[in-house]
Formats: structure tokens, C-alpha cells, sequence
């Protein structure tokens, strides 16, 4: 008999604990939400970020507040909210450079970088550019390691996050040259050194650098991704250039592991209709964002962040490459 009460009290418990649960979920949200962003203001994850979070509040009616939390590669926000309540109150706006580079660069991390969170959705995927300053005698990838083998030790790459870090050292392995990192608390400085030659050349998305390739401030010479960029039709993929490497850089939105599937699904619910609207297509276009994958569920994006940070930790390892 007092087995039976046991497990009676114990089923009540469960019952009483998912009604609360799913409860919580259905007055989600009642008040503002923080989107933490690992990187200064004004790169491209950030401004993504901000744009999404302004249409998002309204699809929600309340506040979404973006609070950046820069350094250590990103790695003190994803540390921050992988610690957070997971209350779908505060969420991390996670890039691909501290979700599925830092594991293999930095291990170990203070947190269970497989199982830490939950994805979401993915807000957007895009090549990486290699654009050099306009006073280097470069116009290909070709040129470059030809600059690089001939000057060793003289050419420089402004580095703003882990993903481009890992892309230059990748061609530096596979061209066999040296082209040095200096490393810059962002993309904003990062640009102004490629800009005014402080650095030799930047590896970055399109969005942060679009403006200054635009204004023939930087050259771009290559572009990383499978197939050539929309906003740079006439330059080659890296493939193309004959080095065998291609990889692509992208943010998605994240909440720390135990947060209820029903704020899940309400929190992908209004992404779903912010990222599919025509108005933010466009806009996301604009300023230099491939749309391919926006928005996808988020069964879907768990799959690609699971692969991603299979692929990206081996390639590492492989390449023996340390942060």
C-alpha cells in the first residue's frame, strides 16, 4: 500500500510540475527578453541581431532587449547564458565562431558546448570574403600566395572573431604560407585597419565590409563558399582559385538547455513570421546577407549546429590549429 501511495505522489508530482511548466509557457512572455550578442557593436551579428530582435518584439508585444557581452572570442556571453534560467528570457544570439570553431580551439570550455543549448532557428548563413587594401598588388588568390611567399612574414590579416581566424589559417596551411593574425575587439576596428592599410587584408562576411568594397576601400579577391556570392557575381570561390576550401560563416538564435519546448516553439513561432516576411528578406539582402536557410525549424537547425560543430572541431583538430 504505501508503495502505491509512493508512486501515486510521485505521478501527482510530475503532473503538478508539467501543469506548472506548461502554464509558464502559455504566459510566455510577460516581460522583456535579453538576446546576448558575444561581439562589439556594429558587426554583422549584432546588427542582424538588433534588426530581428525590433520586429520580433512586436510579433511578441514585449521588449527584446540586445545587450552585448564582447571578449574572450565570444566565449564569455556563450559561457553567460549557457548559465542563464532557462526561462526563454535570456537567449544567445550564437555565431558560428564561438558555437562550432571555440570547442576546437579552446578546449576545454567551461561549459558543455554540445549539450549547453537549445537552437532555435538560424538567422543567416554567408561566405566569407578574402578582400585585401587596394595599395597591395593583388587581384587573386593566385597573386596573394605569390605576395606571401615572396615577403614572408610582411603581410598581415585583420581578425574580428573565431570563424575568420580559422578561415585565414586554413589557406595559410594550404597555400603553405604565413600570413600573420592581429587580432581586433571586433569587426568595426578590424575594418578600419584593412581600410587604412594598418593590416594587409580582412577575412569577413559580406555585410560588415559591403559598404567599403562598394566604395573600392577593399579589393575583394575570393569568396569561401560553394558557389559564387550573389553580391560578388564576378569574384571566384576560393575553390575556384585552386586551394581546396570552402566554408561559410552564420548566427542563429539559442536558449540554455531545459527551456520548455512550448517557449520554443513560441519563440521560433514569431521568427518564423519576422524572417519569412518580404520587408525583412529584403532588408537582410540589403545589407549584405545571403537569405538561404533563414528561419529554418528548429529539428532542422539542431541537425545543421550538430553537423557543423562535427565537421568544424575535427577540421581543427586535423589542422592542429589553436587559439
Amino acid at each position: 500500500m504505501k508503495t502505491t501511495h509512493k508512486i501515486l505522489g510521485l505521478f501527482l508530482a510530475l503532473a503538478f510540475v508539467f501543469a506548472a511548466g506548461e502554464s509558464a509557457a502559455q504566459a510566455y512572455p510577460n516581460k522583456p527578453i535579453k538576446i546576448v550578442v558575444g561581439f562589439q557593436p556594429g558587426g554583422g551579428t549584432d546588427v542582424t541581431t538588433r534588426l530581428v530582435a525590433t520586429k520580433l518584439s512586436d510579433v511578441l508585444g514585449q521588449p527584446i532587449i540586445v545587450e552585448n557581452k564582447p571578449g574572450a572570442e565570444a566565449r564569455i556571453s556563450t559561457e553567460y547564458v549557457a548559465k542563464a534560467a532557462p526561462d526563454g528570457y535570456t537567449l544567445l544570439a550564437g555565431a558560428s565562431g564561438q558555437m562550432v570553431f571555440n570547442p576546437g580551439l579552446f578546449a576545454p570550455l567551461p561549459y558543455d558546448h554540445e549539450n549547453a543549448f537549445v537552437p532555435i532557428t538560424l538567422l543567416n548563413s554567408d561566405p566569407l570574403v578574402f578582400a585585401v587594401n587596394p595599395s597591395l598588388p593583388v587581384h587573386s588568390v593566385k597573386d596573394l600566395v605569390a605576395l606571401a611567399k615572396a615577403k614572408p612574414g610582411t603581410l598581415f590579416h585583420a581578425s574580428a572573431a573565431s570563424a575568420f581566424f580559422v578561415a585565414a589559417e586554413f589557406f595559410n596551411k594550404q597555400a603553405g604560407v604565413k600570413i600573420i593574425q592581429v587580432p581586433y575587439k571586433g569587426a568595426a576596428p578590424a575594418v578600419v585597419a584593412a581600410v587604412s592599410g594598418e593590416a594587409s587584408m580582412i577575412v569577413m562576411s559580406v555585410p560588415p565590409i559591403n559598404a567599403m568594397m562598394k566604395a573600392g576601400k577593399l579589393r575583394p579577391i575570393a569568396v569561401t563558399g560553394d558557389k559564387r556570392s550573389r553580391f560578388l557575381p564576378e569574384i571566384p570561390t576560393v575553390l575556384e582559385s585552386g586551394l581546396d576550401f570552402e566554408g561559410i560563416t552564420w548566427a542563429g538564435l539559442f536558449a540554455p538547455a531545459g527551456t520548455p519546448s512550448a517557449v520554443i516553439d513560441k519563440l521560433y513561432g514569431g521568427l518564423a513570421i519576422v524572417l519569412k516576411e518580404d520587408s525583412m528578406m529584403k532588408r537582410l539582402v540589403s545589407i549584405g546577407h545571403e537569405t538561404s536557410g533563414t528561419g529554418m525549424p528548429p529539428a532542422e537547425f539542431a541537425i545543421f549546429f550538430k553537423k557543423e560543430l562535427a565537421k568544424w572541431t575535427k577540421a581543427i583538430k586535423d589542422m592542429n590549429i589553436r587559439g
